[in-house]
């Protein structure tokens, strides 16, 4: 599954750092992925953070179907 969430980045289970049906963060210019725990700064403007946090940051401006918000869910909550 994968979840366009702002042009640059997806949450994907497609991508070769997703094991056991657990998401990762995906930029889509560089294909580098990253887990929940993992700091990212996503954009000039936004600040380093866990990408679990600009991953929710990300999901605020989207509407999501029930089994995409679930998908969002299990990466924002992973390991909580």
């Amino acid at each position: 599954m994968k979840i366009t969430l702002l042009p640059a980045f997806e949450l994907s289970t497609e991508h070769a750092a997703s094991s056991y049906g657990q998401p990762v963060l995906v930029n889509r210019d560089t294909g580098e992925a990253f887990g929940p725990g993992d700091i990212v700064k996503c954009y000039p403007s936004w600040p380093y953070q866990p990408a679990s946090v600009a991953v929710e940051r990300m999901a605020k401006r989207k509407k999501f179907t029930a089994d995409e918000q679930t998908f969002v869910d299990r990466f924002i909550n992973f390991g909580k």
